[in-house]
């Protein structure tokens, strides 16, 4: 036992340096810079759940709750019951985020479905002609739809793949592909780490269909198809997650995640659970390398019992620096 915790101990040090010594590579390299929006389905890479986010969307390997379907689909199988979650994102600018997701677990297998919906609200109308608006507005609709196979192999490794359905509408412009993300989870023993890697949103790119209405300086209104088909913001992670303390009246995790995304410079993201009675939490983060984040996320939970059931209600807040700040609420039910 003294042997495996000091094992333990050298992984953990040893991860920690890693991950502080690729924030200082990425910090001096920027290529990704150089992929900023070129993708699209920019919608996929919005964090779905409240208390992700509130952690600085760096639990990945902690993600053991119906937002594993979005996060790394192994984590599904290590889940002790079923589990349907909702949650409600009040984005910048009245856009909203809405995700649901059931998870079926039975065995060692786990499988599920999930849906992701982003309304962009009304937009004001302009024109090359009419720069100020022409007095119509409409809306954009992106939609992300999955279904998983989670399978806990052993006590200390499972393994996920969801196959997802992307679209996007503009007006009268749509696009159509479908992706695939995968994941391993792997628990050190029963030391309290855990390590996590996904790839999220590996896919063909999409062609557009429908055409765009253009009014010229002379007034011709004519039809025109976009060219450019849209690449999907694909993301490779890794992750880790440590019970700094696990007792029966109090719980303190501490959890790293580093993005590698396909549009951006890499990130590293950090974060924190206290939990009391395993009851009410309260939670906190920070997002590395992300531009508008001058100030840690933070958030809090509470989980109680209901109809034989457990219900647990979360809430995360995080902070842009000129958009202002982003609510997120969600609902968790282990069947």
């Amino acid at each position: 036992m003294k042997l495996i915790k000091s094992l333990t101990k050298s992984s953990w040090l040893i991860l920690i340096g890693a991950l502080f010594l690729a924030q200082d590579i990425s910090a001096q390299t920027s290529y990704g810079e150089d992929r900023a929006g070129t993708e699209g389905f920019q919608f996929a890479k919005i964090s779905i759940d409240a208390r992700s986010a509130a952690m600085g969307n760096s639990n990945m390997a902690d993600a053991i709750d119906g937002s594993s379907l979005y996060w790394n689909p192994a984590n599904a199988s290590v889940l002790g019951s079923s589990n349907v979650m909702v949650n409600h994102t009040q984005y910048v600018a009245d856009i909203n985020l809405e995700y649901l997701s059931y998870i079926h677990k039975f065995g060692k297998f786990a499988v599920g479905g999930s849906i992701q919906y982003l309304n962009s609200g009304e937009i004001m109308e302009t024109t090359e002609t009419q720069p100020l608006g022409t007095g119509l507005s409409f809306s954009t609709h992106h939609v992300s739809a999955g279904l998983t196979g989670s399978h806990q192999i052993t006590e200390l490794f499972s393994y996920g793949i969801t196959f997802r359905y992307l679209a996007e509408k503009y007006i009268d412009v749509s696009y159509q592909t479908g992706a695939i993300d995968f994941g391993f989870l792997y628990y050190v023993g029963d030391t309290g780490l855990r390590f996590g890697v996904s790839l999220n949103n590996f896919g063909l790119e999409a062609a557009p269909s429908g055409t765009v209405e253009r009014t010229l300086t002379g007034g011709e209104v004519v039809q025109e198809e976009p060219e450019s088909n849209l690449s999907l913001p694909t993301r490779f992670n890794i992750a880790a997650a440590y019970d700094i303390i696990d007792t029966e009246n109090h719980a303190l995790l501490f959890t790293a995640q580093i993005t590698n995304p396909s549009d951006n410079s890499e990130q590293l993201n950090i974060g924190g659970e206290y939990g009391f009675m395993d009851q009410f939490f309260v939670r906190t983060g920070y997002e590395f390398g992300v531009e508008e984040r001058e100030w840690p996320s933070f958030g809090a939970g509470v989980k109680v019992p209901f109809a034989g059931k457990s219900l647990k209600a979360d809430y995360g807040y995080t902070v842009f620096e000129r958009l202002g700040g982003i609510h997120r609420i969600g609902l968790s039910v282990a069947l």
